[in-house]
């Protein structure tokens, strides 16, 4: 792991071990490679700005990757006002993936501010309820109680596309 003390090409070696794992994450949130490229690079150019306080944080990388996903995530939700409010025609496969992962997108949207970050720290980054509690400074109780809520609000919200938004994890 390279750190802010490493020398003047800190965010540069942070860069190369960051961007993949940047991609990984907003692929997921927007099942466009070029998308998300954009994403992480846009996270990882909000990290340079801020460089010599986010290379410092024991949980830099998660930081990013957060940042990340709240980009993906704004990305889905503009590209979602884009589209005609009726799609009758939309072919299997591919199209019904990225309609899906709008649909999710939207319905993160709307969750609490709280709730969007537990989850999205634990299926779309993969942490572990311990690490998202140190992140957000909070119990692994507080963590768990968010995901609970979080998770029946996305039920309730996607329906019968539940079962399949949540296999996407």
């Amino acid at each position: 792991m390279v750190r802010a003390s490493d020398g003047a090409d800190g965010f540069d070696g942070a860069f190369r071990h960051l961007m993949p794992l940047a991609v990984q994450v907003a692929y997921r949130v927007l099942g466009d490679v070029t998308a998300a490229e954009d994403a992480a690079i846009e996270a990882l150019a909000r990290a340079a700005v801020r460089w010599r306080r986010v290379g410092a944080l024991p949980y830099r990388d998660a930081w990013v990757l957060r940042v990340t996903a709240n980009v993906a995530v704004d990305m889905a939700r503009r590209r979602q006002r884009c589209l005609p409010s009726s799609i009758e025609a939309v072919q299997p496969s591919h199209e019904d993936m990225v309609l899906l992962q709008m649909a999710l997108a939207s319905a993160l949207a709307r969750l609490s501010r709280r709730q969007r970050e537990v989850v999205t720290l634990r299926y779309l980054v993969g942490m572990t309820e311990g690490d998202i509690a140190r992140l957000l400074h909070v119990s692994t109780g507080s963590v768990k109680r968010h995901t609970g809520r979080a998770l029946g609000h996305l039920r309730d919200q996607l329906g019968t596309e539940w079962e399949v938004a949540h296999e996407l994890r």
